[in-house]
């Protein structure tokens, strides 16, 4: 079995929050035509989506071109709404959630949701995972920091024991991408940023003792192969063993944590990926497409498949069953 753990949804239309909330800046649609659409922040364009995002017949008709059995659709960051007040986050995690499940009874068979969650408020968080996941969600799918607080924050962590509390699954995507005037062109957040904001998550949760205290029953995914952690690997271990303010809160070196997280595939580049299932493994790496955007792998699946070094047992684990085991789905082949 096939299965794409890390694709994106937009509904077609949601309420207008602008309008709900009395403040400037939310996200919505501006549909171009019945196959298209601009997705807005406010008043800004921010990214061109087509009808994959909404369209369940869509999305499984390309499904069947790449020959994937199942993808597990989530929501796109720009809908979390941290920066909002609480409860307004809370309601956009409601409705966005809702939408999900919406556009996967239309496939049942080949479509799951991760749920979004109010990250900024520990207890409204907690509440909201465990009532997705009684609804049919299969997982949660976080951003990698709220504000100045990162995965290792005291709020943040009660969120991940709980997680791990009740089986939920997460996946880490990053968002709010560090910037500055010397990234403000050519996609520089996305190809520079994006990376180092899933390491940094990566390495606060090692470095801070974070992952000493988490229960190894915490099953959580970082996006886009771990962004630039596993390439840098060697860096933070010889800065570990060299420098005890590297070391101060982290008992063992960097590299002895790798088995406490997955991280997806989508690296784009035989190379990186061979370098990923040397420092992963090829049980601790899922398929990941970011699909259906213009940055996603397309055919979905195709750097996998092709990889010449990988073993037929290593291909089948990454392609679907490492994912199968994660979600803890059946086997609906």
């Amino acid at each position: 079995m096939i299965i794409d753990l890390h694709s994106h949804f937009l509904p077609a239309e949601w309420p207008d929050l602008e309008q709900r909330f009395g403040t400037p800046d939310w996200p919505w649609m501006r549909h171009t035509d019945p196959d298209h659409a601009m997705l807005m922040m406010g008043n800004r364009d921010f990214r061109p989506v087509y009808d994959a995002c909404w369209n369940a017949e869509r999305r499984v008709e390309e499904m069947d071109r790449d020959g994937i059995d199942i993808q597990v659709i989530s929501a796109t960051p720009i809908l979390f709404a941290y920066g909002r007040p609480a409860d307004q986050a809370a309601y956009c995690a409601r409705i966005f959630n809702e939408a999900a499940l919406e556009i996967c009874a239309r496939a049942p068979t080949r479509l799951r949701a991760l749920a979004q969650v109010p990250l900024q408020d520990t207890d409204l968080a907690c509440r909201e995972a465990s009532r997705a996941m009684a609804g049919g969600h299969v997982g949660v799918q976080i951003g990698n920091h709220v504000g100045e607080r990162g995965l290792d924050d005291a709020g943040i962590m009660t969120f991940l024991h709980h997680c791990a509390q009740e089986d939920i699954p997460l996946l880490v995507h990053p968002w709010d991408m560090m910037t500055n005037e010397r990234m403000s062109r050519y996609m520089l957040p996305w190809l520079v940023s994006m990376p180092a904001e899933t390491q940094l998550s990566i390495l606060s949760l090692i470095l801070s003792g974070a992952f000493e205290r988490l229960p190894r029953s915490l099953r959580i995914c970082f996006a886009h192969g771990g962004g630039s952690f596993p390439y840098l690997l060697g860096r933070v271990d010889n800065a570990w063993r060299n420098r005890d303010i590297v070391r101060v809160d982290c008992p063992r070196p960097p590299s002895d944590y790798v088995d406490r997280f997955f991280v997806d595939s989508a690296v784009f580049d035989h190379d990186a990926l061979e370098l990923l299932v040397r420092v992963m493994g090829d049980t601790h790496i899922m398929l990941g497409s970011d699909y259906p955007f213009p940055l996603g792998e397309s055919p979905v699946g195709g750097l996998v498949r092709s990889a010449p070094f990988l073993e037929p047992q290593a291909r089948a684990r990454i392609l679907g069953g490492n994912a199968a085991c994660f979600l803890r789905l059946p086997d609906t082949r």
